[in-house]
């Protein structure tokens, strides 16, 4: 009697394949060959009779019928990835693979102590950490979870808020002997501004105060601007080269080691909202669940 599901290994090639964006990334994972894995899919579309990629020589493009079959094939194996892990989960330790997105901030000076502590409770459990200020697509590519910037309206996806993080306006020694200390919100155009430019909108980013009560969205000017990486505009600010708003996390440590020196405190008192993004409809692992308690917990 031939077996019946002989052809998972295909699927699974489909969906590293994707997941990974080329045959040559997702073989090197695989540790097989680009070829190897083109055939497995052209078997599976062989199979089920619908072409579930398109490819040409620069990119993979998932068609109607791939980018429905992805879904629910993603799902039938979360629901072996659950039989397998409640049978080996009898001893009480959690095993798994978590796939996990964080923008650059976060990743840098939020997360590292969470994950200890994650790491600490549940050692069998791997996490797969993609530090990027892009937004990933949690369904098409299949990561389980992601921290933002924001809430996103209407994307359908579960948003819990993980802090509201405070703003804060740094410049070092250096620069305020050289150029002074600026005393008012007016004062600013004078100095050397490090502005940040936003990726998705090429504008830049304003600077967000708070100016007798009420919330002041300022645009700063400089010579310098830096984009792709917030966090430039701090290192920046370090070496004397202007001044920038950043979060207090990221900077409090070097104000107390008197690297950076805040600036007109009197304007804080604005901040931004990270949230922790995940799919509604997917069953999410038992070391999901455990990571989201651990993150949200971790920022009360």
């Amino acid at each position: 009697m031939a077996r019946r599901f002989e052809y998972l290994a295909d699927v699974e090639v489909f969906i590293r394949v994707v997941e990974r964006g080329s045959f040559t990334a997702a073989a090197v994972e695989l540790a097989t060959t680009p070829s190897v894995l083109s055939r497995a899919l052209s078997r599976l579309e062989a199979r089920l009779g619908q072409q579930l990629l398109q490819r040409t020589t620069r990119r993979l493009a998932l068609t109607d019928a791939g980018r429905q079959y992805l879904e629910q094939a993603r799902a039938a194996f979360a629901l072996l990835d659950d039989a397998e892990r409640d049978v080996q989960g009898s001893s009480g330790e959690l095993v798994g693979r978590v796939r996990l997105s964080v923008p650059t901030t976060w990743g840098h000076h939020r997360l590292p102590p969470l994950l200890m502590r994650f790491r600490a409770q549940h050692p069998r459990v791997s996490v797969e950490l993609h530090v990027s200020n892009r937004n990933v697509d949690l369904v098409a590519e299949g990561v389980d979870l992601a921290v933002r910037l924001g809430v996103p309206p209407d994307s359908g996806l579960v948003a819990r808020t993980l802090e509201h993080a405070p703003l804060c306006l740094v410049a070092s020694p250096g620069y305020l002997r050289q150029a002074g200390v600026p005393a008012s919100l007016e004062a600013l155009q004078q100095h050397a501004c490090l502005p940040f430019v936003m990726p998705r909108t090429g504008r830049i980013a304003p600077w967000a105060f708070v100016v007798d009560g009420k919330d002041v969205d300022w645009t700063p000017h400089g010579a310098v601007e830096v984009s792709d990486d917030v966090l430039g505009v701090v290192t920046l600010a370090g070496q004397g080269l202007g001044i920038c708003q950043s979060y207090d996390f990221i900077v409090a440590s070097r104000i107390d080691a008197g690297a950076l020196v805040e600036v007109l405190p009197q304007l804080r008192g604005r901040h931004r909202v990270f949230s922790l993004l995940y799919a509604p409809h997917r069953r999410q692992s038992a070391a999901t669940r455990a990571l989201i308690e651990v993150l949200v917990d971790g920022c009360r």
